[in-house]
């Protein structure tokens, strides 16, 4: 991949890089997360820790680096990920740790070393071990726009489902990888007939925080999320989320 001089280098703030080794590595967290690891002959892979129960701890990107795998995780669940692949790896011949890598991204041509970002092509790349410069993409405007949820705004862990929150679409989830932490409650939902409540794009008039309650004729309807302009991300209830409805002050509105 040549050089691009022209290409603009931005940092990725609050992520960290868990780096896994061993001669298990590869096999120890093909069984641990929704996708298929055989997909990083392509490149970069996008994927999700599920509890027991089916519901999401973590979303990362999965590096190839040599015969080791890096994971790229939002800072605040970084920790706690770690955590949990080390009470799994009980005797396999795995490494985990946490590295200072930094984390980068753009659009464009891509510099060098950097891997197409495998939710959605506009996106763009991912580049790791390069410190970047300052944000000049609008980078929830572009999420908002492709309906790409993330850690915090939208993702909660113990308390989203990654087939309500549009894991199929962005290639987060493979079904005929094998068993997995939460496969049966996933593959259950991937066959229910229709889902009742997902992640939607919504035109909010106003300003709200994210994790403001959206109401619909005074009931729950739903749960804001990242805002950019007059369009934001919501978790809705589907069946309540009709006419007008209300997020703090502002209004709020769902077109299916």
């Amino acid at each position: 991949m040549p050089q691009d001089s022209t290409a603009v280098i931005e940092a990725v703030p609050a992520r960290r890089v868990i780096r896994v080794s061993g001669s298990d590595a590869r096999s120890f967290l093909q069984g641990m997360v929704t996708n298929d690891l055989a997909r990083l002959a392509e490149g970069a892979v996008y994927t999700a820790f599920l509890s027991p129960q089916g519901k999401f701890l973590a979303d990362f990107f999965v590096i190839p680096e040599g015969d080791a795998l890096l994971l790229d995780v939002a800072e605040g669940i970084a920790p706690g990920l770690l955590k949990r692949l080390t009470m799994f790896k009980l005797r396999a011949d795995v490494t985990l740790e946490m590295t200072e890598m930094p984390v980068a991204r753009g659009l464009g041509t891509p510099p060098e070393g950097a891997l197409a970002d495998p939710r959605h092509p506009d996106l763009g790349w991912r580049l790791y071990g390069t410190e970047g410069g300052p944000e000049v993409t609008d980078w929830d405007a572009l999420r908002v726009a492709l309906m790409v949820p993330e850690t915090g705004p939208e993702l909660q862990p113990d308390d989203s489902y990654i087939l309500e929150m549009g894991f199929e679409r962005l290639n987060g989830v493979d079904f005929k990888k094998g068993c997995y932490v939460g496969q049966e409650v996933t593959a259950r939902m991937k066959h229910k007939t229709e889902l009742r409540k997902g992640l939607a794009r919504v035109q909010i008039e106003g300003e709200a925080a994210p994790g403001t309650e959206i109401t619909a004729n005074g009931k729950p309807a739903g749960v804001l999320g990242t805002q950019s302009g007059d369009q934001a991300l919501a978790y809705l209830r589907f069946d309540r989320a009709k006419g007008e409805m209300t997020a703090g002050s502002a209004r709020v509105t769902w077109t299916p």
